[in-house]
């Protein structure tokens, strides 16, 4: 309940009970929901203005509390009376102008610990519910103030790097490989291969039958040249375009070698 605790502070020498501090605590959440403390007592005084404090002698009556509030907007004004009813409050609410009433019954024991009140760290429990119930049976019947009531702030959501496909990606350490990425379908992602010297990427323009280190068993780099190419000529994972088709002894003859159906009939 971010603000309440300084109102805390500036109203602890007037909270002597249980039920001042409670009061205390509803204050603060129609404070928070737009509305701003008019006075105490039914009929407006004089020099009236709207407040985020409470009034002066707002406790002088611990049977009864009578409040009065307005919108930022002006809109509406409320009349609140909290009854104490043994251990419980009666909130009473109720618009000037169209006469709505709302009424919301607390057990102050819910919401105090009456052996803390010199410490606003212990003397309140079960917050979110208290805020729950005054939200409901009192903001939500007559509606807060548009865009006034008080939000907590919300953290400021991280811009991920990799969604701005214009920024170059961050050096690697040497000896590190770089990571591997799918490829996208974005038209930044043409020629992507080609800036990779270690073949991690997809989408360049250099022929690379290997697939940039892809294992495949069986695959000869000799292929095409009388002899072997000495061992590590290709190192693991280099593109590398062989000297000739792929593997040895592959049977049959070859089909580009073959003439096309049909390839001496003129009409064709």
């Amino acid at each position: 309940m971010a603000g309440l605790e300084p109102l805390y502070a500036w109203a602890r020498p007037a909270i002597s009970r249980p039920q001042d501090a409670l009061v205390c605590g509803i204050h603060w959440e129609l404070i928070r929901h737009g509305y701003r403390c008019l006075g105490t007592g039914d009929q407006p005084g004089p020099d009236e203005k709207k407040s985020e404090l409470l009034p002066a002698g707002w406790e002088a009556n611990k049977e009864v509390y009578t409040l009065r509030y307005k919108s930022t907007d002006d809109a509406r004004e409320l009349l609140l009376k909290a009854i104490m009813v043994e251990d419980s409050m009666i909130l009473n609410v109720m618009d000037r102008s169209s006469q709505k009433v709302s009424d919301v019954t607390l057990a102050v024991a819910d919401y105090i610990n009456p052996e803390h009140l010199d410490d606003f760290h212990k003397v309140y429990k079960n917050t979110e519910e208290l805020r729950t119930r005054i939200a409901s049976g009192i903001i939500a019947p007559f509606g807060a103030p548009a865009g006034k009531a008080r939000k907590e702030p919300e953290p400021k959501e991280d811009v991920h790097r990799d969604d701005n496909p214009l920024r170059l990606p961050p050096r690697q350490p040497m000896g590190t490989r770089a990571p591997s990425r799918p490829s996208p379908l974005s038209p930044f992602a043409v020629g992507g291969e080609d800036l990779d010297p270690f073949g991690g990427r997809s989408g360049g323009m250099i022929v690379d039958p290997l697939h940039s280190g892809v294992p495949h068993p069986g695959i000869d780099p000799s292929s095409g040249i009388p002899g072997r190419l000495p061992p590590g000529a290709v190192p693991p994972g280099a593109r590398f375009d062989p000297f000739g088709p792929l593997g040895v002894g592959r049977p049959g003859p070859d089909p580009d070698h073959l003439p096309p159906p049909g390839y001496d009939d003129m009409f064709m």
